[in-house]
């Protein structure tokens, strides 16, 4: 972190000596940036390519870093008001619009303000990312033979095979498709089960990504609610006669935001719904590999205890990961399977080989294993840190339920509470959280945030963060 921050600080400082130098005037040597600012080589590098970046600055191999030349006074901006006009046009037709709300994923994607603590994050903070193991992954990756070139259509059959073996029962690598991230598998999903103006069924409250899949293509999304043992099997199959939808939406272990486990009982009553319902269920499998120290056996895929494919089945490699390590799978068996991949290659041909060759390297090294043992111990760690956290300083916010598994909690606040006045004044007090509304795709029953401990730099930051947040609420609940 202290080698990006001094990369920024470089740069800036750069970019404001600039007017010293004509357009095409040479600027310092790097070793005379090195040595005058006190920084490593990486770091002028790294500082002068930011500025080329931004148009500032022009590069010459062996010639050293130029100001770039003036620019141009911009061509004026055009008229794009006729768009209001073709778009409403456009979603008048259909039986329900395509709109395409993407708030409530951004506010997990984006960065909050320097010195604000990051409890909306869903991402693990860089600490406990394995970015040495994918560095030496990628190296390794760049050099096996025919990294660069065209893998097949459906993912690299070694690594179609892993995750075969990891959803377990009798899945095969002809079952699998290897896919960029989980919100892509999920879209070609949803796409190739559900034609549009098609009711979908959704647990509630859910992924606020998924809700924007569906309704970005047309899909109508119907609750239906979860509890600690996850979704509740009598209001399913309720919701699937009154609707017809022709697919449930679910993630079966440490669900988001609730943290529920589906409980055994339920696992076999829920494909048994679907399956009378000639529907299907797609799985999101999303946080497996973020299991906490004491989680304990985990309850198998649905997927392995489906010989029917009712399953469609979500897994990804990417929250044990990196935000950037964008590789995950789909697996389905029967004649779904063939539409998957055909939405699959008209939507994106294929995941860049390198990006599976290096998933192959990491997970293949004996580093891989040690990685999930470290960030198990250390979720557990930040798990209680904030749960005791929160009962010392906000005894008034319940939490009926905690997870063994996954990187948030989802407090309940008191009756009431304006989500949206208490997460403006969190970011105020210097810290950031996630209102629980934009998980619900109907009426809310109660006020609820979600407060993530895997974003933030430790069990430190996370008390502090819980502190900030009693300053919060105090404005707010009074």
């Amino acid at each position: 972190m202290q080698e990006r921050s001094s990369v920024g600080e470089l740069a800036e400082q750069l970019r404001r000596e600039l007017d010293r130098y004509s357009p095409g005037g040479k600027l310092p040597s790097s070793r005379t940036l090195v040595e005058r600012f006190r920084v490593s080589p990486v770091t002028v590098s790294r500082a002068l390519a930011q500025l080329a970046a931004e148009g500032l600055v022009v590069t010459r191999p062996g010639a050293g870093a130029f100001r770039a030349p003036a620019r141009t006074t911009p061509a004026p901006a055009g008229d794009t008001s006729w768009q209001e006009v073709a778009l409403s046009a456009e979603g008048a037709a259909e039986l329900v619009p395509r709109s395409v709300d993407a708030s409530g994923v951004l506010v997990s994607l984006a960065a909050p303000p320097p010195g604000v603590i990051e409890f909306n994050g869903g991402y693990l903070h860089p600490s406990l990312q394995p970015e040495r193991a994918m560095a030496a992954a990628l190296s390794r990756a760049g050099r096996r033979p025919g990294a660069w070139g065209r893998p097949p259509m459906e993912g690299l059959a070694e690594l179609r095979e892993w995750f075969a073996r990891g959803i377990g029962g009798s899945y095969t690598a002809a079952e699998v498709l290897i896919t960029a991230g989980g919100q892509s598998a999920l879209t070609t999903a949803l796409r190739a089960l559900a034609p549009p103006g098609a009711p979908v069924l959704v647990e509630s409250p859910t992924y606020p990504g998924m809700l924007a899949i569906a309704r970005a293509a047309g899909l109508r999304p119907v609750p239906v609610p979860v509890d600690p043992d996850g979704v509740k099997p009598v209001l399913l199959a309720d919701a699937f006669r009154a609707s017809g939808a022709p697919v449930f939406v679910c993630q079966p272990l440490f669900q988001n935001p609730t943290g529920a486990v589906l409980a055994p009982e339920r696992r076999r009553e829920v494909l048994r719904i679907a399956r009378e319902a000639g529907a299907f269920v797609v799985e999101d499998d999303f946080v497996r590999r973020l299991v906490h120290e004491d989680a304990g056996p985990l309850p198998r895929p649905l997927a392995a205890d489906d010989p029917d494919g009712v399953v469609v089945h979500v897994c990804s490699l990417t929250k044990a990961t990196s935000p950037s390590f964008r590789v995950s799978a789909l697996a389905a068996r029967g004649p779904v399977l063939e539409r998957l991949r055909a939405i699959q290659v008209v939507d994106t041909f294929f995941v860049p080989r390198p990006l599976q060759e290096a998933a192959l390297e990491l997970v293949g090294s004996p580093a891989w294993p040690r990685h999930l043992r470290a960030v198990a111990t250390e979720l557990k760690a930040r798990r209680d840190a904030m749960t005791g956290a929160l009962a010392l300083h906000l005894p008034e916010i319940a939490l009926p339920h905690v997870p063994s598994g996954g990187y948030h909690l989802w407090p309940r606040l008191p009756d009431g509470t304006d989500e949206a006045a208490l997460t403006a004044a969190a970011l105020r007090a210097g810290v950031a959280i996630t209102p629980g509304r934009p998980y619900f795709s109907a009426e809310p029953p109660a006020p609820h945030i979600r407060l993530s401990f895997a974003a933030v730099a430790g069990t430190g930051e996370i008390a502090e963060g819980v502190r900030r947040l009693r300053t919060a609420c105090d404005e707010v609940l009074g």
